[in-house]
């Protein structure tokens, strides 16, 4: 017996915290461009990407993981709709790993370098944020298509 089928009061939170989840994981994303812009000539600078690598891995980091393992959650409640034999399920995954492994790797070291004064480390910052997002883009183009389903 499932704890929930699809439309049913558990199923429908267990999917808006993914989805609420995801969207908290990502909106460093689309940020951090344009704070990367405007805070180019500041002099505190370091303190200000400081704070943001500390928080990026806390609630960002955080918040990806747990987004993917709602949906791991959807996914198993929604009974036969979604299988982990679909083909779409397993590069969805494939591709949250990459996302981990951009953020914790790639970013999150790169803002902790900024925060130290290190500005070699911007670039790695922005590919790694334009790298996470087309991964997310492709995550979100298997999740609502489903192709092979």
């Amino acid at each position: 017996m499932l704890l929930a089928e699809i439309g049913d009061t558990p199923y429908n939170i267990i999917l808006f915290l993914h989805v609420v989840a995801m969207f908290v994981a990502f909106a460093p994303a689309f940020v951090h461009p344009f704070l990367n812009a405007q805070t180019s000539d500041y002099p505190n600078r370091p303190q200000i990407w400081e704070a943001i690598a500390v928080r990026g891995q806390r609630i960002y980091g955080s918040a990806l993981i747990i987004g993917g393992l709602l949906g791991f959650g959807v996914a198993g409640m929604s009974d036969s709709a979604i299988s982990v034999s679909d083909s779409w399920v397993w590069p969805a995954v494939v591709l949250w790993v990459a996302m981990n492994g951009v953020l914790h790797a790639m970013i999150v070291p790169g803002e902790r370098a900024i925060g130290e004064g290190d500005e070699s480390k911007v670039r790695n910052v922005e590919i790694g944020g334009v790298v996470i997002t087309l991964l997310f883009l492709v995550s979100m183009y298997l999740m609502v298509f489903k192709p092979g389903a």
